[in-house]
């Protein structure tokens, strides 16, 4: 105990960043806090008066209560949460994923009131938040993209001309979108009307930006996205890539590193192409580029500028702490690995554990009445539940990730099923039970999937 406390206090002395205030809630906030502890970091939580006995604020050094329960007066609160880092005298801020990692307005301000925000730039938050703006950036930079629309379309004359042009069926889609809203597919010019109108109302309520794009539908593509990381010193490597094919109304259930559809060859190449043209943007910190593929072509649908839920699976694979790297670049270190240094090691699935009913998809809350995790060799969970916590119906419904590793694509499954019939979770509805049909389903074990296959799969088994 005596040398490590030793080796932490040696530690501080060379980090610019010494205390974090984690600008988040539930398991992304303990696993940030837990990294930040491995750093020899102080830990601030904050929390709404809902969350006053969370675990993410029973584990930091000090918390800080910034607003009641609903998110736009807690964890949205700009000026709360600036003002909860000031007052406790933190260094840097992490924002985790969701709430306001992506807000390229309250990165601005951290940064105005003399604070680290653990992320990208400002610009670069905006950059990549506009879809039409980001797809052409990289698109300019040789990257494919979907057949579409060259930007916002206005107007439905001249949408209906575009479909027609790219041919049905037609994606819709909001620029300033996420999370699978202001979304809709037109399957014929009968459709598009209704999917123009839709989309453009629903991306004007959930982001207060209406504006919407074209592209082309793809039958049975495949979501792979690419994880980057990239220092101050111009040192850019992609971390391979995560298979986020299993998804329910475009937000993702399951996810797989490595995919079984790609080549090491294509892998390196591919992943290599991605990374200089991050580089190229001046881009700093962690990311992700996300893909469509099908027919052995890669098309570019969006970056994500914050850490990925399922960023866990990378770590497993590559041995690669991406939030450690993460807090240590925003504080003006080098990357501690080179592009040929990184080795992928076995296969590795994580399952979302939503507080949802696993056939309604309806959202569940209450108190855990009994939690027992699952494990054993290459099991991991990150979770913020413990017995007696309240699940709270005023936020996101992911509550654990189940992630688990192995040598194979085979015995990663069989240790899934295991750890999947070992979890308990009493008290409220999960998707535990989605994932174990879904671990033993024929067209799971064998690979064959894409992105429309967990909509057939519920259709079927209801």
């Amino acid at each position: 105990m005596g040398i490590r406390l030793l080796l932490l206090s040696n530690l501080k002395e060379f980090l610019m960043i010494k205390k974090v205030l984690i600008a988040n809630r539930g398991e992304i906030a303990v696993r940030i806090l837990r990294a930040c502890k491995d750093l020899g970091m102080q830990t601030v939580a904050i929390h709404s008066t809902a969350d006053a006995d969370a675990m993410h604020v029973r584990l930091a050094d000090e918390s800080v209560c910034v607003g009641p329960p609903q998110s736009r007066n807690s964890y949205l609160n700009i000026p709360s949460v600036i003002s909860a880092a000031c007052v406790s005298g933190a260094d840097a801020i992490h924002p985790g994923f969701g709430f306001l990692s992506e807000n390229s307005t309250f990165s601005h301000m951290v940064e105005e009131h003399g604070l680290i925000f653990i992320g990208p730039k400002a610009n670069h938050i905006a950059m990549m938040g506009d879809k039409i703006t980001a797809k052409k950036t990289f698109a300019n930079l040789g990257l494919p993209t979907v057949p579409g629309s060259n930007g916002a379309v206005t107007n439905i004359g001249k949408a209906l001309k575009i479909a027609d042009e790219i041919g049905y069926p037609v994606l819709v889609k909001a620029a300033a979108g996420g999370g699978g809203r202001g979304m809709k597919v037109a399957r014929s010019k009968e459709d598009f009307t209704e999917a123009y109108e839709t989309a453009r109302r629903e991306a004007g309520i959930a982001f207060g930006n209406d504006s919407v794009y074209l592209e082309k539908y793809l039958s049975n593509p495949r979501h792979i996205e690419f994880q980057i990381i990239v220092d101050k010193f111009g040192n850019c490597v992609h971390l391979g890539e995560r298979d986020c094919s299993l998804q329910r109304r475009n937000q993702k259930i399951w996810e797989e590193a490595l995919s079984l559809v790609l080549t090491s060859d294509l892998r390196d190449s591919f992943g290599r192409k991605i990374a200089a043209a991050v580089k190229d943007v001046g881009y700093l910190g962690v990311g992700t580029l996300e893909f469509l593929y099908e027919n052995k072509n890669f098309y570019f649908i969006e970056m994500n500028t914050r850490i990925q839920v399922e960023h866990p699976i990378t770590e497993m694979i590559t041995g690669i702490d991406i939030v450690r790297e993460q807090i240590l670049i925003a504080g003006g270190d080098k990357l501690s690995v080179s592009q040929d240094e990184i080795k992928f090691s076995g296969h590795a699935i994580e399952c979302r554990i939503n507080a949802e009913n696993p056939e309604t998809f309806f959202p569940s809350s209450g108190t855990i009445t009994n939690y027992h995790c699952p494990g054993g060799p290459g099991i991991r969970v990150d979770s913020a539940l413990y017995n007696g916590c309240k699940v709270l119906p005023y936020y996101d419904s992911l509550i654990a990730k189940l992630i688990v590793h192995a040598n194979d694509r085979e015995q990663c499954l069989a240790r899934l099923q295991r750890a999947l019939r070992e979890y308990v979770i009493d008290g409220i509805d999960t998707l535990i039970p989605l994932h174990l049909s879904l671990v033993n389903d024929p067209s799971i074990i064998s690979g064959d999937f894409d992105i429309h296959f967990l909509e057939r799969f519920h259709k079927e088994s209801v």
